[in-house]
């Protein structure tokens, strides 16, 4: 489908988070070490996390509101974006639980692979949802000024860490992806991009090698 809202940033966010749950099922599947140390050291988990509370805050505080706004009346779309609103309420708190699980010295292993599934399954659910129903509404409701203040307020809650949020958002992106997204960026960002941040991020021990 032909969007004329630039969605190419929402995909790449979508795909990188899909990418961090199959290395975070790894870590959790692995029977020579202890996951829950391997994971609670892991850079990659709290970029994870941190990104992934990000993009659904954003979506909450700001992108939801619009879209009721422009659909007042609109029942089926008020039920779907309560789903988006519902189903980010069920996911959020399997970081706290999963957190916890590191952390807890009496727990087996075991627990915590229950709980990384349970939060593969419900984040794969939700990110294949929102690109079915929600995007395309998105296309039709949202002006591009909301648009672009989604955007600006999701750059501003990643704060520092937007010098890894590029890199990681486009770390297995295909080119054309990966060109689209650089290709709307003020140049000194591409330039920061490409020179340093990049670089840098490459550099990063993002996940235990001896799990992946």
């Amino acid at each position: 489908m032909v969007y004329k809202t630039d969605l190419t940033m929402m995909y790449a966010t979508h795909d990188a988070l899909r990418r961090d749950l199959d290395a975070i099922i790894r870590i959790t599947a692995s029977d020579t070490d202890d996951p829950r140390v391997l994971l609670r050291g892991a850079v990659g988990w709290q970029l994870f996390k941190k990104f992934l509370h990000v993009h659904h805050s954003a979506e909450d505080d700001l992108l939801w509101p619009a879209m009721r706004r422009a659909l007042v009346g609109d029942e089926a779309a008020a039920a779907l974006l309560d789903a988006m609103e519902a189903e980010h309420a069920r996911i959020d708190p399997l970081l706290t639980g999963i957190d916890a699980a590191l952390d807890d010295r009496e727990k087996a292993p075991q627990r915590l692979g229950e709980l990384t599934e349970t939060l593969a399954s419900a984040l794969h659910r939700h990110l294949d949802h929102e690109e079915i129903d929600v995007l395309p509404l998105i296309d039709s409701t949202v002006s591009e000024q909301e648009w672009g203040a989604f955007g600006a307020e999701t750059g501003k809650r990643v704060g520092e860490d937007l010098q890894r949020f590029f890199p990681w958002a486009l770390e297995s992106a295909p080119p054309e992806i990966r060109s689209a997204v650089l290709g709307v960026l003020p140049p000194p960002m591409v330039h920061a991009y490409r020179d340093v941040w990049q670089p840098a991020y490459a550099e990063l021990a993002l996940w235990p090698t001896a799990a992946v």
